[in-house]
Formats: C-alpha cells, structure tokens, sequence
C-alpha cells in the first residue's frame, strides 16, 4: 500500500506543482518560501488568453485532432476489419512497420512535398500528417477487436440478406464500439499533443497549442507563471475527456486483449 501511494505521489505530485504555479507570480515560483501558501493570481490566464490569443490556438489543435481521427476512423475501421476477417497478414506487417517507425522521418519528405504544392501551413497538411501515425495505430488497435468477434455474427447477418458492408455497419462495428471509442481517444490525443509536425508543417494560420508554448520562451527570461497556465489550458481538455470516457476505454483494452 505504502508503495502504491509512493507511485501515485510521484507521478501527480509534477500536476499539482503545474496548477500551482500557474497561479503564481513570477516571483513567488522562483522562492521556495511560497510553495504553498501564497496569494493567487489570474493574470496568468488572462495573459495567456488576452495577450498570446490561445483561443485560435485551441480551435486550431481541435480542428485538426477531430479531423485526423474522424479520416483516420473512415479509412482504418474497413481496413483493421479486412484485415483481420480475410486474415491478410502482409498487409497487417506492413501496417505494423508503419506504426513502428518514428514519425519524425516522414517529416522532411512531407514538408517538401506540400510546400511544393502549396499546403503548408494549412490544416491539411497537419490533418494529413497526423493521420500518417495515427491511423496505423487505429488500425493496429482494431485488428485484435475484429479477430475476437465470432464471425457466426456476419454469416447470421449475410443469411439474413446483409451484404458485406451492412453487415460490417449493422453488426461489427456496433459490437467493437468501446475499441472504436478507445482508438478514437488515443488518436486524439496524440494529435492534441503533437508538437515535430506542427513545428514543420503549421504557421501562423494554423499554429497549435504546444507551437504556441514557446511564446512564453525567449532569449532573455522564461514566463513560467503563462508557461504553467498553458500547460494546463493543454491538458485539462484531454483529461476531461479521459475521465468522462474511462470506463470505455478500459473496456475497449480488455476486450481488445481477449480472442474469441
């Protein structure tokens, strides 16, 4: 007990300092007299929101996020599904090697490619290079939920008068929701938090919320007061969600761990 309490302090305790001090003057983060006790401040937040325009930067990132796991969802359901029922293996590897490889090596070829065509600094360049990690990942994640489900379930569905694809809609992707609801969460939250193909492929139009961070980053002096109220304003919206959608994603990693 003692040991699991020690785990759960060390790993909340850098959250807690973050809120904390996002509620401080620069001054007061810098003494160790005020770690606790001390007068709270908004001016952080309202800096953040009045003075760095972090509302366009969440629209930005929330934009892009939804969009590259909607595409991502659209295209690796049907192809996780294939995958898995006609038991295409070469095409599961290479799906693999695709979700292995880093994805900063993609960056510099995709970077000359829409700039030669014009689409950087566009929302969809960043859709596209999310999609690019994000997509083997549902699709790798799915494979397991579709080799679970009995394939009794599409026969029943064929005799019935199903064609392949009604059957995939009206029957198994209904039954493999809390895996689709698990993919779509980690989808997204890898794209919230993507920073190397924001940094390469984002500008001034299309700039998200960890580009925008370094606002409070310069030559001369670190803002760590803004810095700790943006790194929350970045991570509230994601835990939110996790927490409103955890027993779903529990779910969703049971089931995907159990084979029929």
């Amino acid at each position: 007990m003692l040991l699991v309490l020690l785990i759960i302090v060390s790993f909340l305790f850098p959250f807690f300092w973050m809120i904390l001090a996002s509620f401080k003057t620069q001054v007061q983060i810098m003494s160790t007299g005020s770690i606790l006790l001390f007068k709270p401040t908004l001016n952080n937040y309202l800096s953040v929101f009045e003075e760095h325009n972090f509302t366009k930067f969440i629209m930005n990132s929330f934009i892009v996020g939804f969009f590259s796991t909607l595409f991502g969802l659209l295209l690796g359901l049907p192809a996780a599904y294939s995958i898995a029922k006609y038991k295409q293996h070469g095409l599961g590897l290479l799906i693999l090697i695709a979700r292995i490889i880093p994805g900063i090596s993609f960056m510099i070829p995709w970077f000359i490619i829409f700039s030669k065509i014009g689409l950087v600094d566009s929302y969809t360049s960043l859709i596209l290079g999310h999609m690019l990690v994000g997509m083997p990942f549902i699709i790798w994640v799915m494979i397991s939920f579709y080799e679970g489900l009995p394939g009794e379930l599409e026969e029943a569905a064929r005799v019935d008068g199903c064609t392949i694809q009604g059957a995939f809609l009206r029957i198994m992707l209904p039954l493999s929701m809390p895996g689709v609801v698990t993919a779509s969460i980690l989808s997204f939250i890898f794209s919230w938090n993507n920073f190397m193909f924001s940094l390469v492929l984002s500008g001034d139009k299309t700039k998200t919320l960890p580009i925008a961070v370094f606002n409070f980053l310069s030559y001369s002096e670190i803002n760590w007061g803004g810095l700790m109220a943006a790194a929350v304003i970045i991570t509230m919206p994601i835990l939110i969600i996790a927490l409103v959608l955890q027993r779903y994603i529990i779910s969703g990693v049971t089931m995907g761990a159990v084979k029929g």
